[in-house]
């Protein structure tokens, strides 16, 4: 049985930083490429971020270049996203996900239905 459990979210205050973890258990992690997405009231999930299976091949979505970087341990089957200089923006609920690749793929990476594995989320919250 796969789970996927995400960690590390919060209330912050604007220009605050946070980092948020995910653990995977019942697959082998390091055959899937990981990402995080988010989702705001209102809104649809929007991907933020993904890592290929051997920590190259990072993609981010506009908005958070520079701010937010992934990562990722295999040996702990863990995922990161350290989350810098946040802003009101980015308050949603945050979403780990595994996909069944390698690599995230360039043009896909940021389609929800492409991932086969989901976390419940962990609430971001950035005070202005």
């Amino acid at each position: 049985q796969v789970q996927v459990v995400e960690s590390g979210g919060g209330l912050v205050q604007a220009g605050g930083s946070l980092r948020l973890s995910c653990t995977v258990s019942g697959l082998t992690f390091d055959d899937y490429a990981m990402g995080w997405f988010r989702q705001a009231p209102g809104k649809e999930r929007e991907g933020v971020s993904c890592i290929g299976w051997s920590g190259r091949g990072t993609y981010y979505e506009e908005s958070v270049k520079g701010r937010l970087t992934i990562s990722r341990d295999n040996a702990k089957n863990t995922l990161y996203l350290q989350m810098n200089s946040l802003k009101p923006e980015d308050t949603a609920m945050y979403y780990c996900a595994a996909r069944t690749t390698w690599a995230c793929g360039s043009g896909a990476w940021q389609e929800s239905v492409k991932y086969n594995y989901w976390g419940q989320g962990t609430q971001v919250t950035v005070s202005s």
